[in-house]
Parts: C-alpha cells; sequence; structure tokens
C-alpha cells in the first residue's frame, strides 16, 4: 500500500488531491484545536465515524485524518493558554503555561510552543525508522512489568515534589484518580453521539474544569507584552527535541501522558523554567502522532485516538503520503499558532471573564453530556472533584495520570 502513497506524491493531480485534503485537515484540526475541552481523540472518532460519507478516495480521508490531528496538537495550545489563567496570588501553584500569561508573557509561550513542536516533528520524522526498531525490541520487556514500570514511575513523580504536604496531595491524586480510573474506564455509556467514550469527561473533569475554576476567582488575561522571546533559541529548540525523544515513550508505552514525559524530558537537558516545559510538553504532545504512526506499522496496534479512528474507519496504511501530511500540516499549524493565538488574546481580554469562564464549564458539561450522556456528566462531576486536589495541596497536576496508570498496571498484574 506504500506503493500508492509514493504514486499520490510524485502525480501532478495526485499531488494537488492530496495538498486539499491536508488543508481540509488543517481546516478541522484549527477549528477543534480552539475549542476548549475538545479533545483530539474525540476529534479522532468523529471524523472515523464521517469517513465513509466524506468525498474522494480513503488513503486522501486518512491524510485529512491525521493532518487534522497534527494540526490540533500545535492549535489546542492557544485556548490551554488563555482561558483558566488563576488570580495573580495563585502564580505559584498555576500551570507553567499559566504563570507566563500572568506575567505578560503569553504571546511568547505562543511562540515557544510552537517552536517547541515544530523542532519536535523535524526530530520525529527523521528518527522515526531508528527509534521504533529500538523500542519494538524494548517494548516486550517493558510490557512485560508494566506494574514495577508504573510504580516505580510514580514513586519517582511524587518524590520530585518541594513539600511534604505537596507529597502527601500527589499520594491522595494518585490514589483517588486510579480509583475514579478503575471504575469509570469499563463503562459503556449511552452517550448521544456514536463515537461516546469516558475519556473525554474524565480528562475535562481532571484538568480542564479545576483550572477553570480557578480562574473564575482571578482577574482574568492581564494585558500581554511583546512576543519576543527572552531565551535563546537553544533554549527552546533543545527542550523540544527532547520531548521529541520522550514522545515516543508515550506513543509506545500505554498510559503514559504527555505531561509526564515532559518532565523526564526536561531532566535529560538539564532545562529548567516555564518557557523549556512549555516548549518540552508541547513537544511531546506533537511527535507522539509522528511515533505513533510508526508505531502502528511496526506493532500493527494504534496508540493515539487519531490512529485508533484511523483503524476504525478501515483507512488504507499509505506511510509515505501520511508522513508527508503530517509534516506539511505541522508547517501550517506552526505559523499559525502565534497568528491566531495573537488575535485570541485579544478576544478573550475584550470579553467578562466570569461570563466567559462560566460560559467554557457549561460547554465542557454539554461536550460530557454528548459523548458521555448522562453518565459522563457524573464523571465529569466526579472527576472535577478529583482534579482539585493537586490545587488544594500545591501538588502537580501529572498525578492524576494515575486515572490510566492503575487500571492499566492492574490489568496487566
Amino acid at each position: 500500500m506504500d506503493v500508492l502513497g509514493v504514486r499520490v506524491l510524485l502525480s501532478p493531480a495526485g499531488t494537488a488531491a492530496a495538498l486539499a485534503a491536508v488543508s481540509v485537515g488543517v481546516a478541522l484540526g484549527t477549528c477543534s484545536g480552539l475549542v476548549p475541552g475538545l479533545h483530539v481523540n474525540t476529534l479522532a472518532l468523529l471524523l472515523a465515524a464521517a469517513a465513509p460519507l466524506a468525498p474522494g478516495p480513503p488513503h486522501l480521508v486518512g491524510a485529512a485524518l491525521l493532518a487534522a490531528g497534527v494540526t490540533h496538537s500545535f492549535l489546542d495550545v492557544v485556548p490551554m493558554l488563555a482561558l483558566g489563567v488563576p488570580d495573580a496570588a495563585m502564580a505559584v501553584s498555576a500551570l507553567p503555561g499559566h504563570r507566563l500569561v500572568l506575567g505578560g508573557r503569553g504571546r511568547e509561550a505562543l511562540r515557544v510552543s510552537a517552536v517547541g513542536s515544530a523542532a519536535a516533528v523535524a526530530v520525529a520524522v527523521v528518527l522515526g525508522a531508528p527509534v521504533t526498531w529500538l523500542a519494538v525490541r524494548v517494548a516486550p520487556l517493558v510490557y512485560d512489568h508494566l506494574p514495577v514500570v508504573f510504580a516505580v514511575l510514580v514513586a519517582v513523580l511524587v518524590a520530585r515534589e518541594d513539600s511534604w504536604r505537596a507529597r502527601a496531595g500527589a499520594v491522595l491524586a494518585v490514589a483517588a484518580s486510579g480509583a475514579l480510573g478503575v471504575v469509570a474506564l469499563p463503562m459503556q455509556p449511552d452517550a448521544v453521539v456514536p463515537t461516546g467514550d469516558v475519556l473525554s469527561p474524565l480528562f475535562a473533569g481532571l484538568f480542564g474544569a479545576p483550572v477553570l475554576l480557578a480562574a473564575f476567582r482571578g482577574a482574568g488575561v492581564p494585558e500581554q507584552h511583546d512576543a519576543g522571546v527572552a531565551v535563546s533559541a537553544r533554549q527552546v529548540v533543545q527542550p523540544g527535541v527532547a520531548g521529541s525523544l520522550a514522545g515516543a515513550a508515550v506513543a509506545y508505552v500505554p498510559g503514559v501522558s504527555g505531561a509526564i514525559a515532559a518532565v523526564f524530558a526536561l531532566d535529560l537537558t538539564r532545562a529548567d523554567g516555564d518557557r523549556a516545559f512549555v516548549a518540552a510538553l508541547s513537544g511531546v504532545n506533537t511527535a507522539n502522532t509522528v511515533f505513533a504512526l510508526f508505531a502502528l506499522f511496526a506493532l500493527g496496534s494504534p496508540r493515539t485516538g487519531v490512529l485508533v479512528a484511523f483503524e476504525r474507519a478501515s483507512l488504507p496504511r499509505t506511510l509515505p503520503l501520511l508522513l508527508a501530511s503530517v509534516a506539511l500540516a505541522a508547517v501550517v499549524a506552526a505559523a499559525m499558532v502565534p497568528l491566531v493565538g495573537d488575535r485570541y488574546f485579544r478576544l478573550v481580554r475584550a470579553v467578562d471573564h466570569r461570563r466567559l469562564t462560566a460560559a467554557v464549564c457549561l460547554l465542557l458539561v454539554a461536550l460530557a453530556w454528548l459523548f458521555g450522556g448522562l453518565v459522563g456528566v457524573g464523571l465529569l462531576a466526579a472527576a472535577t472533584l478529583v482534579g482539585l486536589i493537586p490545587l488544594a495541596f500545591g501538588a502537580r497536576r501529572v498525578h492524576l495520570m494515575a486515572v490510566l496508570l492503575v487500571p492499566i498496571a492492574l490489568q496487566s498484574a
């Protein structure tokens, strides 16, 4: 089937059709990336459901799907930075990106994120094959000892907290989110749409709603200053490259999130600071799209929501075409992040932040109902309560990924 991908790229008519498909994917990924609470996996499942109705050959539908996924991974940083900004008094416990926004450096954070993601894609495309060769040989050993690997991972993350109070909060967050995952993941919600699942309300509650509730008590987005990056290019590109390599772990090890990988990516580079974390996290999330594509060809199993949707729609595996689609979408998306993001900031500042925050919270409830029915709304509420634990103890939110780690470890034991 790869021959088909090469033929499409070498034919003028085929190239034009592929560019049109990628353009559609970029447009869809842009729209979804700018909607708070809409996860890329949800977007992918919706596109998979609509794939049989899409005009054009299946391999171009696949190109559009991958382009939408990578574009979403670039653009979703925009609402993350512009919404959910807490009160300045909470800056110490805020997310690294929000601390930059509170300091008037949100426009800079957008550019740091775009550079980190772009560097990660470039590295992932070049190193995808050799990293996959190595991962295929190491992965079985990791899979055979997943409970031990996850236990060590959680222990290291808890130990990294800088106070006993934060460590206690981390342990409580791991226990509560892990229990929530054990109960929630086997559920089959009666969703309004046919592609419903429990992950959307769970992640919205754990990571979205608590941030919004903190922001409701704040003063909104302060005025953002110039867009110049205050650190050297090396200090942005290096964490992005490290994030790209860490993205391989996200692609091959189930349950490991971008935030977890970003923490260890910064250890590899010995980089520190909010800008480095933004670059590393952006790099992890975007590189995961590329490495997961290589993993699909090497292991035959999809590792991301986008590729689950790709396989569910039975789309042809045309690696040259899909890689070209990802690379082209990444170039366009990197340029769009600052262009769209600056305007997004201005729009958010022009609206009363309390009303905007309340509207976004209602949107999360609506999405939870749409993709999970009443069960989804209940899971959103429960996950929100659990998501408030790190905030109350001054711990990092990364511990909430136990919602996946604990159920996977128990299943593998």
